[in-house]
């Protein structure tokens, strides 16, 4: 109605500007005069009148009822997405800066339940049949500050959309929120879309979905085709800012689907192999190269849940596991691996540990078990010169900040290497075989705090004391020589 309201205004303004127009010109009026009058303001009466019609024409969908708008715009959403929508609130049309109706507070149903629940809501109109409600064409959608609620029975809600009839039209979706759930209806985790958009790719004669998310506070882009005259999925997963890309096609002709994906880190590319159905999911990873730098083989089994990775690698990055802002690292913030549902192991067996030398032949076991996550039994070497053990092992989230406690025995194989190293005076090097010790070590602070320190069997109060809290610097040089130094005057405290 107000763009009625603006018409008629303007059509009072306009009738008013022609008769000052008509008054200036007739008192002027001769034979010559009175022809370009006619001719100049037949044009100029013309060009006005095709506006008022053209501006009329934009505005006729004001004239339907609202709800005989909204029941053709739900079935016209339906025949293209294949999506129950639902509008709480009157649509408001709109026809500048093109024709579009707008409506707050909708929502996207299934039989069960609702799937979605969207704040602002707009669908562009083709200019075309503007004046026959039934043959109206719907050429652009988007959902903006929407809410989806997927968890195992609608997970596949976004892939599905690939389905839709994109010829000739566009959906978008802004500043939304996905939640992930499980069955008990319980926040898995959070993916933020920044802005994602269903199109058809005229080269690729495919829909397409292009978005840009965030999860984790790690932002990312996905790019999905679906050549169905394959039965083949494409997706393309970018972590610009990690450099890391991944290219996967999975084939979902049989039951059992298959797949490969290319991992580009860097200039490192990698391989993974895999198969899937409902009840679980196996797959090997290893580098592009003949000579495997790493192997790894895994399987998670869905019902019952239980999961299991094992692998063998040349060099592990620890800090892609436990680093301050590794993914695994931020999961653990979550706390929602903290499920007693959840049964997760992860062994690893790797010859180097990078960017630190000192450490070698890591065997890594871990565990997720009944709600808590351990690393017992966990073994690596010094220097060629000890052996270090990791028991009673809890990794856990404390004031926001992921905490490893736990107990290490460590057997020395070569005391006169550690003196050496440590360029330890003589007359302190006694001989040493065993030092057991419980310790609490923060990943966020680098901080390790070592209490009940016990060196062949002995409880040493000075070497305790010497000993309690550990700051590691940022800087390697820095760390050696305050270790060096920390561990020469506790060697000294205990040789007395």
């Amino acid at each position: 109605m107000n763009n009625l309201k603006f018409i008629a205004n303007f059509n009072k303004k306009l009738s008013k500007f022609i008769n000052n127009l008509l008054e200036k010109n007739l008192n002027k009026l001769n034979v010559d005069n009175f022809k370009n009058l006619l001719i100049n303001n037949k044009i100029f009466l013309s060009i006005v009148a095709l506006i008022i019609l053209f501006l009329s024409y934009l505005s006729f969908p004001n004239i339907h009822n609202k709800d005989e708008v909204a029941s053709e715009i739900k079935k016209n959403l339906k025949n293209k997405l294949n999506l129950e929508f639902n509008f709480l609130e009157d649509l408001d049309y709109k026809f500048l800066p093109r024709p579009h109706f707008t409506t707050n507070n909708s929502s996207i149903n299934s039989q069960e339940d609702k799937i979605t629940e969207i704040k602002k809501l707009k669908v562009y109109v083709s200019l075309e049949n503007l004046f026959s409600l039934k043959n109206i064409k719907l050429n652009h959608v988007i959902l903006e500050e929407a809410n989806f609620n997927l968890n195992k029975e609608n997970y596949n809600f976004f892939y599905n959309l690939l389905d839709g009839n994109f010829s000739d039209f566009k959906f978008e979706i802004l500043k939304s929120n996905v939640f992930y759930r499980s069955l008990e209806n319980e926040v898995l985790f959070i993916n933020n879309i920044k802005n994602a958009k269903y199109y058809f790719d005229p080269k690729e004669i495919k829909n397409m979905l292009y978005a840009e998310n965030e999860i984790f506070n790690t932002p990312f882009s996905l790019e999905v085709i679906n050549h169905k005259d394959e039965t083949k999925l494409y997706t393309k997963l970018d972590l610009d800012f990690a450099k890391l890309q991944i290219e996967n096609i999975l084939n979902y002709k049989d039951d059992i689907k298959s797949g490969a994906a290319t991992i580009l880190f860097n200039t490192d590319k990698s391989l993974i192999n895999y198969k899937t159905n409902k009840n679980f999911f196996e797959f090997n990873y290893s580098n592009e190269l003949e000579s495997k730098k790493f192997l790894y083989n895994g399987k998670f089994n869905f019902k019952p849940f239980y999961s299991s990775i094992e692998g063998d690698a040349e060099e592990i990055n620890v800090s892609y596991l436990f680093g301050t802002n590794a993914i695994v690292a931020e999961l653990l913030k979550t706390e929602i691996l903290n499920n007693k549902n959840l049964d997760f192991k992860l062994n690893i067996n790797a010859s180097k540990i990078k960017n630190n030398r000192n450490f070698t032949n890591l065997f890594l076991k871990s565990k997720i078990q009944e709600g808590l996550i351990d690393i017992d039994n966990t073994k690596l070497e010094w220097k060629d010169s000890s052996l270090i053990k990791l028991t009673d092992t809890l990794i856990f989230v404390r004031d926001g900040k992921l905490i490893l406690d736990g107990k290490s025995k460590i057997k020395i194989t070569n005391v006169k290497n550690i003196y050496k190293f440590l360029l330890t005076p003589k007359n302190f090097r006694k001989k040493i075989e065993t030092i057991d010790f419980n310790f609490s070590y923060s990943f966020n602070d680098n901080v390790i705090i070592l209490s009940d320190i016990m060196i062949d069997g002995k409880y040493n109060q000075k070497v305790n004391e010497r000993l309690n809290n550990i700051y590691f610097r940022d800087n390697d040089l820095q760390n050696k020589i305050y270790f060096k130094n920390m561990m020469n005057d506790a060697i000294a405290a205990y040789a007395g």
